[in-house]
């Protein structure tokens, strides 16, 4: 077990006035989750058995996952260690040089084959190339100590392995660069790469570039923490290994990366945590990966006391809520939650959580861990910080939370006769925090949180599957999307919604296109507590209260009131509270405040107000004091009670033609 190391080891209260927390912390973390790896180690070290979930790819699959991911934690450790001789070093260097020659030895399929099937009969796309990956990127960070300390038939042994993986042909996302890894290093210390084809795979993620530093990953576009923890390292390390950083495509990456860390660091919070969006959440700490590797190349919007203040943040903040200090990482966020994870998800996969630990591959005396700690974005207060290529606009408050308005990552595509109706909790949401998680299992088929639907007979919403605009402008955001209910987008009907937020508040406003009336609703944030939550109903809104006095709160501004759903001849809007257990990543318990009404036919306008503020109080009038919307037709016109307005028309903010297929930018995405 690992001790507290916020107990064990002194904190710096000057060198690191927010977090206290300086290298020795880090490295205490690093040798804690390592020596968990090793407590669990088989025999030769190549097939670890943690405790946790074991895929359909098997127990072979998720040891290597383990060996892999965790030699990227161990790597950086072993790198910038200033005394190669430290015990603990010593025990990395030992274990991570026996397991790969374990791992990679010719003829021990009963160890680690070459290949572990991944999805069954594509057994050409193996889930051993992903751990090539790491371990060609772990062994560029580390060779200096561990590679240089292999014998020859040794190194041998590893690069045949890595050659048979980097001839692999893969899916079209950030699995692009995994045989590129495995091929860069093979460039980086003169090994054999005739007939190998990096190039073009690298070539075709810088294609993927939308802007302000920030890749879809893929045709899906799905954008992401993907790429803080693969895209950008990968692609750093790429032209680091094969010599090509000074050339032009080098240098236009560097300044990807520089646009990159200044966006992503809105992403966390004044307490560290992390936004909660995207797939493969539980990777948690790797989201820090950008952030080192530009920092390392001089290339970071940030200062090196800006860097280490963001990276400390949200390490400490995991550690204190117990992750990895009373055994291995384990599947989910601040406490184990497979829910959250994806089915390729097993024991071993948390561990690439250790690629947000690059910085200690920078020795003692870098700057980045002698500077004094400075601020970060969401230190200094509230801030509004649109991200346009993307289609988000990120937003903090005076309580350091952070949040986003989604108008641009769906990973999603057009419905062609699924079994269910698709779209992701983790990417179809109107909104997400660093202080809520989207509901899982009953909450995500419900489809109520930070989510707006057309609703059948029966109760069924609809999804947001895919978007076909997006458009931002300022603090602004807007996007359009075809409802999907039972496996088919719905004939005739389209959803346009604009959000314009101010502090902790922020308003969605709808514009619904029908031939029909519909139930509809619409849900607010979802909060999750340990305990059961506080929630309240009132007259045109609901309620709900969890941990450190988090509210969140939804009020019916127009369209949703009793008047205007009985000149429609369709009876009184409704306010409601959905709680559920066991059904997201925060807490046991969650719930979320929701409205309950009715379209008209033809067109429909909708606002609703949504407050998630932390320390709040339970105050519906002071809720709805916080703007006073004016509609006509189509436009809207919004008074913040600081004084400023926002101002839209919902026919026209989101250039499209209103063909059901996608348009402009977002169909040349796909």
């Amino acid at each position: 077990m690992q001790e507290d190391v916020s107990t064990t080891i002194a904190m710096d209260p000057v060198l690191s006035p927010s977090t206290g927390w300086g290298r020795a912390q880090w490295e205490a973390v690093a040798d804690g989750w390592l020596s968990e790896v090793r407590r669990h180690a088989s025999p030769e070290g190549a097939l670890p058995r943690l405790p946790g979930r074991i895929t359909g790819d098997g127990v072979r699959r998720e040891g290597m996952e383990a060996v892999g991911r965790s030699f990227l934690l161990a790597a950086p450790r072993i790198a910038g260690a200033p005394d190669a001789g430290d015990p603990a070093v010593q025990q990395h260097l030992e274990y991570y040089s026996r397991a790969l020659l374990a791992g990679t030895r010719p003829g021990g399929a009963e160890e680690w084959p070459r290949g572990v099937s991944c999805r069954l009969p594509l057994t050409g796309i193996t889930n051993s190339i992903v751990e090539a990956a790491n371990i060609a990127f772990s062994l560029h960070v580390s060779r200096d100590r561990l590679w240089a300390g292999l014998t020859r038939p040794e190194q041998l042994q590893i690069a045949d392995w890595l050659r048979h993986h980097a001839r692999c042909e893969v899916w079209q996302n950030n699995w692009q660069l995994f045989p590129a890894m495995a091929e860069g290093f093979l460039r980086a210390v003169d090994e054999d790469v005739r007939g190998l084809h990096a190039e073009r795979n690298v070539a075709r993620v810088e294609s993927w570039y939308l802007g302000d530093g920030w890749y879809t990953d893929g045709p899906e576009h799905a954008v992401d923490y993907y790429n803080a923890w693969a895209i950008h390292p990968y692609l750093w390390a790429w032209y680091r290994m094969t010599d090509t950083v000074h050339t032009p495509e080098g240098q236009r990456h560097l300044e990807r990366l520089h646009d990159f860390t200044a966006s992503q660091a809105h992403m966390i919070a004044a307490d560290g945590a992390l936004l909660h969006q995207g797939r493969s959440l539980t990777y948690r700490t790797a989201a820090l990966a950008a952030f080192w590797c530009a920092d390392a190349s001089g290339a970071s919007a940030l200062t090196p006391g800006q860097t280490r203040r963001i990276a400390s943040g949200v390490l400490s903040r995991f550690v204190a809520q117990g992750v990895g200090v009373d055994g291995p990482l384990r599947l989910g966020w601040y406490t184990e939650f497979e829910p959250m994870c994806q089915d390729y998800s097993g024991f071993g996969s948390p561990y690439l959580a250790g690629i947000g630990f690059l910085g200690l591959a920078q020795p003692p005396t870098a700057p980045v861990w002698v500077a004094v700690e400075e601020a970060q974005p969401s230190d200094h207060g509230p801030f509004t910080a649109p991200i346009e290529p993307v289609g988000w606009v990120l937003r903090a408050a005076a309580d350091g939370i952070v949040r986003m308005a989604n108008h641009g990552s769906d990973h999603a595509t057009l419905p062609v006769g699924e079994d269910e109706d698709r779209d992701d909790p983790h990417y179809a949401k109107f909104a997400y925090s660093t202080h809520t998680a989207p509901g899982t299992g009953p909450a995500w088929r419900d489809a109520i949180d930070s989510h707006f639907a057309l609703l059948d007979e029966g109760g069924t919403a609809s999804r947001r599957s895919t978007l076909r605009a997006t458009h931002v402008d300022g603090g602004l955001s807007g996007s359009v999307h075809v409802p999907q209910l039972h496996r088919r987008a719905l004939p005739g009907t389209a959803v346009t919604t604009v959000t314009a937020g101010e502090g902790p508040a922020e308003v969605r406003a709808h514009l619904v296109q029908t031939d029909r009336s519909w139930p509809m609703r619409e849900g607010g944030w979802a909060i999750a507590d340990d305990i059961e939550l506080e929630t309240g109903v009132f007259e045109d809104g609901a309620w709900v209260r969890g941990r450190d006095g988090l509210v969140a709160a939804i009020v019916g501004l127009h369209g949703w009131s009793a008047i205007a759903a009985a000149e429609q001849g369709l009876g009184p809007a409704a306010a409601r509270v959905f709680a559920y257990r066991d059904a997201n990543a925060m807490g046991a318990h969650s719930a979320t405040p929701a409205l309950e009404g009715h379209t008209g036919v033809s067109r429909t306008v909708v606002l609703t107000l949504h407050v998630l503020e932390r320390g709040g109080e339970v105050d519906p009038q002071k809720w709805r004091d916080r703007v006073q919307p004016h509609v006509d037709g189509t436009r809207v016109h919004l008074e913040w009670a600081s004084g400023a307005t926002s101002e839209f028309d919902l026919a026209t903010f989101v250039p499209w033609d209103g063909h059901p297929g996608l348009t402009g930018p977002r169909e040349e995405a796909l």
